[in-house]
């Protein structure tokens, strides 16, 4: 169980990579992670079965954007099937990317994975910390919606990108705190990338944001929140010093620019001796971006919310029963043993599913405890900080990185 030395919950939540995509090929070190063995593969149009290559570029290969809305997502799923509720058979990836651009050759790409080697950073944090092999997207879509259930434990019904405002009945995870006496902030990145949150937050609670810049300056002087929540830098931009990169990872944006960013959260707060040894900082991605993942997402405890077959754009409504497409994720803390991997789906004993939801239900439980006024998902979602030990880590065995 979490131990009393733990005081702030900080997340971390990148853009549009899925788990195989970034971490899959760290199974070949260590047989506990679910990842790619080689021989994964989809058909592409011509018939021909392609398989998984460890070819990932930082940039310049996923242009366009792959399709990660509810019905490319359904094709990446489903091909090959009827559909839900049928388990997914996962070899839709290559034929979804191809209508991008109509290009057989192109289309394998959605196929490649980085090795560890070309991800130094968070390949070295999955390594040093706590890998999660069964972290899913909270539904098979885009980013707002994904990014509302690690807000809200709910989007409200939606399944698309359309800017929504909040109709209740839940509260935000920041606005919960808040109310309790406890505090809470979500860091954009600066004024130019703004906040992905959903409108109702930003239009009518500014205090409960800031900037990067104020999430380093806040973990120097140890006044960070009991929670916070980290967004990255969306898109390239003119700033103070000139042209600002997005360290997203969004495709096609540079991976190395988010190899960075994510050193430089972690090191904003591994450098600062106290605010370390209280801290569990989560990293993980909003969905997948239509990127290749073996994993077939599990089904869920649905939200109580329906979106109807014009929302999703395909021949079937959608009742919230089934999780999206499985993401990286890492808790670190120097309370967490090194090298730690929990199961997921390929666990039928001991394997745990987490989703976006997961984030809320932790940090309400860890700070609020009994609070009843949340979504059916977040209420059934598990949550994590149990995987905080009550052994501190030394010094030298949690790792520091330097780009300068």
């Amino acid at each position: 169980m979490a131990n009393g030395n733990i005081k702030h919950i900080v997340v971390l939540m990148m853009e549009n990579r899925s788990f195989d995509h970034m971490l899959g090929a760290l199974m070949k070190e260590d047989a506990r992670i679910n990842g790619l063995t080689g021989n994964e593969f989809n058909p592409d149009t011509k018939g021909a079965e392609i398989k998984v290559k460890p070819d990932a570029k930082f940039q310049g290969q996923l242009d366009p954007d792959p399709d990660h809305h509810f019905p490319g997502v359904n094709l990446q799923l489903y091909h090959g099937t009827d559909g839900p509720p049928e388990t997914p058979s996962m070899k839709g990836f290559i034929l979804d990317y191809f209508e991008q651009r109509r290009d057989v050759k192109h289309s394998h790409n959605i196929m490649n994975y980085f090795t560890p080697d070309k991800l130094p950073v968070l390949a070295g944090l999955a390594r040093s910390y706590a890998l999660f092999n069964g972290w899913f997207a909270s539904i098979p879509g885009p980013t707002l919606c994904n990014r509302a259930f690690s807000h809200y434990g709910t989007s409200f019904g939606q399944v698309g990108m359309d800017i929504f405002y909040w109709k209740g009945p839940y509260l935000s995870i920041y606005e919960r705190m808040i109310k309790a006496g406890r505090s809470a902030k979500l860091y954009y990145f600066d004024e130019h990338s703004s906040s992905l949150e959903v409108a109702n937050l930003f239009k009518n609670q500014p205090q409960l944001f800031g900037t990067y810049e104020q999430f380093l300056a806040d973990c120097k002087a140890g006044l960070l929140p009991d929670y916070s929540y980290i967004e990255p830098n969306y898109s390239d931009h003119e700033g103070d010093g000139g042209e600002v990169l997005a360290n997203d990872q969004h495709p096609d944006h540079n991976v190395q620019a988010g190899e960075i960013f994510i050193a430089s959260v972690y090191n904003a707060i591994r450098t600062n001796p106290d605010l370390w040894k209280s801290t569990a900082l989560l990293i993980t991605y909003d969905e997948h971006g239509g990127i290749y993942d073996h994993v077939p997402p599990p089904p869920c405890t649905p939200d109580g919310f329906v979106a109807s077959a014009a929302d999703t754009g395909t021949r079937f409504p959608f009742a919230f029963d089934r999780l999206g497409v499985r993401v990286p994720a890492l808790l670190i803390s120097p309370w967490v043993p090194r090298g730690t991997v929990i199961p997921g789906t390929e666990d039928l004993v001991n394997g745990r599913i987490f989703e976006h939801a997961s984030i809320p239900a932790t940090v309400t439980s860890f700070f609020l405890g009994d609070y009843d006024n949340r979504s059916p998902r977040e209420k059934a979602a598990s949550t994590f900080m149990d995987l905080i030990t009550d052994q501190m880590r030394p010094e030298e065995d949690c790792p520091l990185f330097d780009f300068e």
